[in-house]
């Protein structure tokens, strides 16, 4: 289901906020995209493209992701409305422009954008292709593994673990929340978009999300890219789990095809990858293209 799909199954809800007079709930409900702190002043919100993490605390902003121009300034307005704090940062997971395209909402607000170093190649070869160079607001921070800061009492660190969904995604750790932004590392049941173009690894994706389980908790909540169900954004260390063996049995799956003499077109036909069930919506054939790509290099 998709987050527009959701807004509308939704308004029976809003019409029985709106009638029984919770007016104040029902003009919450009514927005165009979900806004919802978590803990320890750190939230998402969701509109039209990847999930946005933020922070907002007594020394200023943090935003993780910045989906398109249009929902980046509405995260911008519901922030001013909670403080007047200055934006610090604003930390990208990857380089997609679902996640990135939104940067530009930000020119002359936040300090300070950051991503890893391969997150900015691809950004910057993606809009000299589309020829969206005038449409960009580019990190002027790059890290090639790990990368901290502090800001007012919470301490937000960086995690690269080589490719995976591109070759340039980073989890963002709010470690005093807790709270772990994946980025498009985890697509919660949903078909994931691989990009060979820039890097991506299905064989070592599974190698990331392993080690991303071993260095957070079970107290540990995340923050996913994109999920099937657009209320399941956020989720546990057991999604990270499901996660990782989505990817391992379609890499077993295709290489088994490859040893079997299948062709290319005969693996991509396929409708369902053996052991897999949570997974749903279009784009399996995304993910099959990759893995024959990758395996018969």
């Amino acid at each position: 289901m998709k987050r527009r799909q959701f807004i509308s199954s939704s308004a029976l809800s809003l019409a029985a906020l709106a009638i029984s007079g919770n007016k104040a709930l029902a003009s919450i409900a009514a927005a165009p995209y979900q806004f919802k702190p978590l803990r320890n002043n750190v939230g998402i919100f969701a509109e039209q493209g990847g999930t946005i993490a933020w922070l907002s605390n007594k020394d200023g902003i943090v935003v993780v992701d910045a989906e398109f121009p249009d929902s980046a300034k509405d995260l911008i307005a519901e922030l001013k409305k909670q403080s007047d704090k200055p934006f610090q940062y604003l930390i990208n997971t990857h380089h997609h422009g679902d996640h990135t395209s939104g940067n530009i909402s930000f020119k002359g607000i936040v300090k300070h954008v950051a991503a890893h170093e391969n997150s900015l190649k691809n950004q910057k070869a993606a809009a000299v292709e589309s020829k969206t160079e005038d449409k960009q607001l580019y990190p002027d921070i790059t890290y090639t593994d790990r990368w901290k800061i502090k800001v007012g009492d919470e301490k937000i660190k960086t995690y690269y673990w080589g490719a995976g969904h591109t070759n340039g995604d980073t989890m963002i750790h709010f470690e005093n929340a807790n709270i772990v932004h994946t980025g498009d590392l985890v697509f919660n049941r949903r078909y994931p978009f691989v990009d060979r173009k820039a890097g991506a690894s299905v064989v070592n994706w599974a190698q990331v999300l392993e080690k991303a389980q071993k260095q957070f908790d079970k107290d540990t909540l995340f923050v996913f890219g994109h999920a099937f169900d657009p209320e399941k954004v956020t989720g546990t260390l057991d999604d990270l789990k499901a996660m990782q063996d989505y990817m391992e049995k379609l890499v077993s799956f295709v290489q088994g095809e490859i040893n079997n003499g299948k062709t290319k077109a005969d693996i991509i036909a396929a409708t369902a990858i053996p052991g897999v069930t949570e997974w749903q919506g279009t784009g399996i054939e995304r993910s099959l293209t990759a893995a024959y790509e990758e395996l018969t290099l």
